[in-house]
């Protein structure tokens, strides 16, 4: 099994900045792409950020020029720096892997994953 533990989130001030970061642990596994998935109340689930394991990013509109997608890969881990916080920034974040589990060290299988979720709350 895998497990995506997500943290950083918290309540900041317009203009603030907070990073988030994501952990994948578990066994006989290789991660493809993350990313960073928000949803706000009453809203539907939608990208925020993303990055291959070659580390290509793809950003949101909403978010270009103020969040940055980074990945270590030695340490299966995902994060989301995120500066010139809005209002409208605020909402659950979650984390998201494409994982292949391996089977004899080879792919054998392709499975989604997603983190708990942390709540960002930015004050006006």
């Amino acid at each position: 099994q895998v497990q995506l533990v997500e943290s950083g989130g918290g309540l900041v001030q317009a203009g603030g900045s907070l990073r988030l970061s994501c952990a994948a642990s578990g066994s006989r596994f290789s991660i493809n792409a993350m990313g960073w998935y928000r949803q706000a109340p009453g809203k539907q689930r939608e990208l925020v950020a993303s990055i291959t394991g070659g580390r290509s990013t793809n950003y949101a509109d909403f978010v270009k020029g103020r969040f940055t997608i980074s990945r270590d890969n030695a340490e299966n881990t995902v994060y989301l720096q995120m500066n010139s916080l809005k209002p409208e920034d605020t909402a659950v974040y979650y984390c998201n892997a494409d994982i292949s589990r391996l089977r004899l060290g080879v792919p054998a299988s392709r499975v989604d994953y997603w983190g708990q979720g942390t709540q960002v709350t930015v004050s006006s």
